[in-house]
């Protein structure tokens, strides 16, 4: 059973959250706070959690980095903040998605799944699973990466477009392949949510990320990997 974790203090919407998840079989736990929020993620390993940013007791971004420091768990922000800065925010901190209130019940689970779906192992033949660079080796195998001898932190979605890229070396992938791979949507819009991952990958991976060698932006036409 994949297992949700509610983190909203509007009592209304986690009943309406719990009811929907649980009729599709979810197991579900709530916290109305971050403290909770933190004390279950630890105690009941979610698969994934969705997230409000207005909490009472801290703000949801800092609570996604508190999260962060710890596990790569799909987190989906639910949130009435509606300005580019607050999901550009949300996505930096380490967000895998971010959905505006007042949302669909149906694209919201279709976001969750498509969140559940990118945690799944992905075969991969032996040939493929290891990318090695002058900079950093990927694992994809393990879904680990290396750099300078030191474990990459990434999280489930930054896991997931890296994986396109350099499972195609040299290959142009176009925006909106990425965004419905990786999303499920298309929207023009929501390009700048590949701007932003794109981004956070260069810092953690590349020497030099305002002059990527490997992750190369194709400017208004996709991204490529080149080994």
């Amino acid at each position: 059973m994949t297992r949700v974790l509610v983190v909203e203090d509007n009592p209304q919407l986690v009943r309406a959250l719990v009811i929907n998840l649980q009729a599709r079989h979810y197991g579900v736990d709530a916290a109305p706070d971050g403290a909770t929020a933190l004390r279950l993620a630890a105690a009941r390993q979610p698969d994934v959690v969705l997230l409000d940013l207005g909490l009472p007791d801290m703000d949801g971004i800092d609570l996604i980095k508190g999260l962060r420091g710890w596990t790569r768990v799909p987190i989906l922000v639910l949130s009435a903040r509606q300005s580019s800065g607050e999901k550009v925010s949300a996505l930096d901190a380490g967000a895998d998605d971010y959905v505006t209130k007042p949302f669909s019940m149906d694209e919201l689970l279709a976001r969750l799944r498509a969140a559940v779906r990118r945690t799944e192992d992905i075969p991969l033949a032996a040939e493929t699973s290891l990318i090695e660079t002058d900079d950093f080796t990927i694992d994809l195998l393990a879904k680990k990466a290396v750099r300078g001898g030191r474990d990459v932190r990434l999280t489930p979605t930054e896991w997931h477009l890296l994986e396109i890229l350099v499972t195609h070396p040299g290959q142009l992938i176009s925006q909106k392949q990425l965004l419905q791979e990786i999303w499920g949507i298309s929207q023009r819009n929501k390009s700048n949510y590949l701007r932003v991952y794109m981004a956070q990958l260069r810092r953690k991976l590349e020497k030099d990320p305002s002059h990527p060698r490997y992750l190369i932006t194709e400017p208004g036409m996709g991204y490529r990997f080149e080994a």
